[in-house]
């Protein structure tokens, strides 16, 4: 499986700009810019997409070791925030909130940890991972 994204930037850093297209056509020609990825700025950055694709893998993981354990799923929900510090994401951290019926605190955090290590995304990123998990 490939999947692909494509960038144009127009225009020097900082008074250019750019477009983001994806294969699926979720992004197209969707704007981002000096300002929307370093300031305050209407359009997504790089980072901002890192930790969508973090929050979306990392849940995606967790649901389906949750229900490889046994457990019916109500809901998952992470937040992912990255952090950059001079030019370089040195963490991410998932703040997750889930609904599962039957699982014990112990199993459930277990669970969040496997998860974590393993999804996809965690694997390719350099930075440090955390997590912050919560039974509802």
């Amino acid at each position: 499986m490939k999947r692909n994204a494509t960038a144009v930037w127009k225009g020097s850093l900082k008074e250019g700009a750019g477009v983001l297209s994806t294969q699926s056509k979720t992004l197209d020609n969707t704007q981002y810019s000096f300002k929307s990825r370093f300031e305050e700025g209407v359009g997504t950055n790089p980072e901002e997409l890192i930790a969508a694709a973090h929050a979306g893998c990392f849940t995606m993981q967790l649901s389906a070791y949750i229900s490889e354990a046994g457990f019916d799923v109500e809901s998952v929900e992470t937040k992912c925030d990255i952090d950059l510090v001079d030019g370089t994401i040195i963490t991410s951290h998932l703040t997750v909130n889930a609904k599962v019926k039957g699982i014990t605190d112990d199993v459930f955090q277990g669970l969040v940890t496997k998860a974590e290590k393993q999804c996809i995304v965690s694997k390719v990123l350099n930075a440090a991972i955390s997590s912050t998990a919560t039974l509802a």
